[in-house]
């Protein structure tokens, strides 16, 4: 005999499958709910994607001059550095000049006691006195034993002594002459005199002093300002390009800019190419000269040179940052009047700083995205601000 079914038990079941119907409701409304949205999200989305454009900045293309430029790191080297320097050794006795002063060629400096040389000069040229009589009497006597020779009056011996004693005493009077001009040297050089033009620096050594020649250092620096040169390097594989052009040309124009090639600080020429490679850094140096009648460069310090190798006249020009590379090569995205971009293949010449030359796949006038390049695609609708480039910037320089 079964047992009887108790009445709260099965109250409790019927609300167990009453509950589970409503989850299994629910669940059923929420993934239907979440599958429309999902349709009705990308319906929307791809609404908007078709309707929408991309800011972009371009510009035009150009036609213009392109010069071919290297930009090398140079020093400024004056064409002639002259460390002054003593002949003799003394006591300094005046200095001259002014520090940092522009000085002429012949102008006196400085001073050394002369008066040591000056004695010494003046006993020298008494000994070539006595020497000179000496030898006078020599000669005379010599002339005299010739003629007794000649009547038999003196042995050929006497007067054979008697000749090599006149041309020794010639070279007495020979080694005092040249001890006088050594001695009248030494009293020249007590006079130190600038031996170019330029500025004399900062003195090594003041007044009162004693100085002995080659001492380290010397007594002062005089390096010529006007004209000065620049000393700069081209990388070995530049070498022909400079080389042949050197050659045809004789000469080559060159700018000089400061260290950070914002200013620019003279213009001058190069005419000068060294006569090996340098194997440890594979560059040669080449030597640029530069009027610097205003005192703009100055000795050691680092420049920027850029040095002309040619100007291509009348060629098609448009910013670098307009270039993207893809699987076949150089292209850039081209605008047209409905504002759509389109993918056109270039190809490229010679670049310099941001701008470019074009040598084919464009034409004067076609405007070129430059920027907001990232989210373009072939066909892309754009929008170009009212202040976007219209032109393509400068000619390279």
């Amino acid at each position: 005999m079964s047992d009887p079914i108790h009445p709260k038990t099965s109250e409790t079941q019927t609300k167990r499958s009453s509950s589970k119907k409503m989850l299994l409701i629910g669940a059923v409304i929420i993934i239907a709910g979440a599958g429309l949205w999902r349709f009705s999200t990308r319906h929307t989305t791809t609404h908007l994607t078709a309707d929408q454009t991309t800011p972009v900045a371009v510009a035009a293309v150009t036609r213009g001059d392109m010069p071919v430029i290297f930009t090398e790191l140079g020093t400024v080297i004056p064409i002639t550095n002259v460390t002054v320097q003593t002949r003799v050794s003394g006591y300094l006795m005046k200095v001259l000049y002014t520090e940092g002063q522009e000085v002429k060629e012949g102008d006196l400096l400085e001073l050394i006691d002369p008066r040591p040389y000056e004695a010494q000069l003046k006993q020298y040229q008494g000994q070539l006195i006595a020497d000179q009589a000496q030898l006078a009497q020599a000669r005379m006597d010599y002339t005299r034993y010739l003629k007794l020779q000649k009547h038999d009056a003196i042995d050929t011996q006497t007067a054979q002594d008697q000749k090599y004693k006149v041309e020794q005493l010639e070279g007495t009077v020979q080694a005092d002459e040249g001890l006088i001009q050594t001695y009248k040297l030494d009293i020249e050089y007590c006079h130190i005199y600038a031996p170019v033009s330029g500025r004399i620096g900062i003195r090594a050594v003041d007044r009162g002093n004693y100085v002995a020649a080659g001492q380290t250092n010397g007594l002062a620096t005089l390096a010529q300002m006007s004209p000065i040169s620049v000393i700069f390097t081209v990388p070995q594989d530049k070498l022909s390009t400079v080389w042949k052009t050197l050659r045809k040309e004789k000469t080559l124009p060159v700018q000089i800019w400061d260290s950070e090639n914002a200013e620019k600080l003279a213009d001058g020429t190069v005419s000068s190419l060294d006569s090996e490679l340098d194997t440890s850094t594979g560059t040669v140096k080449l030597r640029a000269l530069l009027p610097n009648a205003d005192e703009n460069l100055f000795p050691n310090q680092f420049v920027n040179a850029h040095l002309i190798i040619r100007t291509e006249h009348n060629v098609l020009l448009m910013p670098e940052t307009a270039v993207q590379t893809g699987p076949d090569g150089s292209y850039v995205y081209l605008t047209d009047a409905n504002n759509t971009v389109h993918v056109q293949n270039v190809k490229l010449g010679t670049s310099q700083d941001t701008t470019v030359v074009i040598t084919d796949g464009l034409k004067e006038g076609d405007k070129v995205v430059i920027s907001g390049v990232d989210h373009l695609r072939n066909g892309s609708r754009i929008s170009i601000p009212a202040n976007s480039p219209a032109k393509a910037s400068g000619n390279g320089q």
